[in-house]
């Protein structure tokens, strides 16, 4: 579908955006009346979220959140509703051995990357209340969830995209919004991933190094230059990776794959011999029939200080 075709046909379905746009509105305004209820917990939850669909860079947020606060010595507990996978139910404790098809790779990236509980629920006030009474925590962060309003939540933190922002403004299904562009003036911080924006506060992914996925020995950024690689992406905005690969002179062959898509080993067997590039959200779902052909680029989130030492004091 070109540009055009796809612009008409957001404009057709524009009736059913306003019909999602008042239904949130409702839904949002009978939890701030009390005529929903809202639950409550024993420790602090902190909410980030966004107010559009696809990637807008949550998981190294939350990723980031955990380690700031392992480093004030406090006991970190991570929720999610486990989006790509098949789990159902009970809550789920994911584990590094957990199957990223039963718990989603974003929740599983999670416990592998930082060794916190991670509890993953599609009703995530359960999730909260199971991470609570099963492990020992003082703080909750939650991986998405700021539409989940039957959650309590001591903080929310809004996740922006840079580059895309709010798309065409539209609603759902014509447009990428879940809720109003004002939602953000009830939020306490909204982060900036990949530009600035007044009122916005900063953040960039900041490449760190090559990791190889069979046996996690780490390699320099200038390790692949000049060579040719295949490039692999299955995340909401892949050619931010790409982009990325390009700037240490990589000659890259793009391989794109839907956002949670779940790899079969044929899926990266190609003709050539060529070092396979991808990132690390889709190594945990490769990991169990990695070769010494894959490698992920290992990242960091480079955000202000003080934004951190505010969301401790707010805590």
């Amino acid at each position: 579908m070109n540009l055009d075709t796809r612009g008409i046909a957001n404009y057709l379905v524009l009736p059913i955006s306003a019909v999602f746009y008042i239904i949130s509105k409702i839904r949002q305004t009978f939890y701030q009346l009390g005529i929903f209820k809202v639950n409550q917990f024993d420790v602090p939850v902190i909410v980030v979220g966004n107010i559009t669909v696809g990637g807008s860079g949550k998981t190294p947020v939350v990723i980031k959140l955990v380690e700031y606060f392992q480093k004030q010595g406090k006991q970190v507990g991570v929720v999610s509703r486990g989006y790509g996978g098949s789990h159902v139910g009970r809550s789920l404790l994911v584990e590094s051995n957990t199957q990223p098809s039963l718990s989603g790779d974003e929740p599983l990236l999670i416990a592998i990357s930082t060794g916190v509980p991670v509890m993953v629920n599609k009703d995530r006030s359960q999730a909260v209340r199971d991470l609570i009474s099963q492990c020992q925590v003082d703080v909750v962060i939650s991986d998405d969830g700021l539409q989940h309003y039957t959650m309590d939540r001591a903080v929310e933190i809004a996740v922006v995209d840079g580059n895309r922002r709010f798309g065409n403004q539209f609603f759902l299904p014509a447009g990428p919004l879940r809720e109003s562009q004002n939602r953000l003036n009830q939020v306490d911080f909204i982060i900036n991933n990949g530009s600035a924006f007044p009122g916005e506060i900063s953040a960039k992914l900041t490449p760190v190094s090559f990791i190889s996925a069979l046996n996690e020995q780490e390699f320099p950024l200038d390790f692949f230059k000049g060579q040719y690689c295949h490039g692999v992406a299955g995340i909401g905005h892949p050619d931010r990776f790409f982009d990325t690969l390009n700037q240490f002179n990589i000659q890259l062959e793009k391989h794109n794959f839907s956002d949670h898509y779940q790899y079969q080993s044929s899926d990266l067997e190609f003709e050539d011999n060529h070092p396979i590039i991808m990132t690390a959200k889709d190594w945990v779902k490769c990991k169990e029939f990695a070769n010494d052909k894959m490698y992920y680029l290992k990242v960091d989130l480079d955000i202000s200080e003080n934004f951190l030492n505010e969301l401790s004091e707010k805590l």
